[in-house]
């Protein structure tokens, strides 16, 4: 059975992001000039503009800061999928990265209340791509 859904581009930017994931924990380019936390995979800052970054390993937890639920299929895979929820979670060390918040038993937005404590759980979809996606902190411990 092969993953219908889109998968992401990985390059030598993005390298280290999947690597992590594929290991089980999150790693995100931080700004070498003013510590700024980046969920794109260039190596300049868009905040300050500084070209550098390094990757850090961050703490993987954080708080729902929006959700929605689609309706509507955009992509081929997610015909069986909808209504699915996204989520943007605000991380520990600020970035916030849009997701999907898992082991929900219906779903809907009650289940995800804004700054709801999430966890990063890892889905490996294929054996080369391992997608992050969250999870509530307490069905995560």
């Amino acid at each position: 059975m092969s993953y219908a859904k889109p998968l992401p581009r990985i390059d030598d930017h993005s390298r280290p992001f999947w690597d992590a994931a594929k290991a089980g924990y999150l790693m995100l380019p931080r700004c070498d000039a003013c510590g700024t936390f980046h969920t794109y995979f260039e190596p300049w800052c868009s905040k300050c503009g500084h070209e550098g970054v390094h990757w850090e390993r961050l703490s993987g937890r954080g708080r729902i800061w929006a959700n929605c639920r689609f309706h509507k299929v955009y992509f081929p895979g997610f015909e069986t999928d909808v209504p699915y929820n996204v989520a943007m979670v605000e991380l520990e060390e600020g970035c916030r990265l849009v997701t999907n918040i898992v082991g929900l038993e219906h779903g809907t937005l009650d289940e995800m209340p804004i700054g709801m404590e999430v966890k990063a759980v890892f889905d490996a979809v294929t054996p080369e791509v391992t997608l992050v996606k969250f999870a509530s902190a307490e069905a995560a411990r």
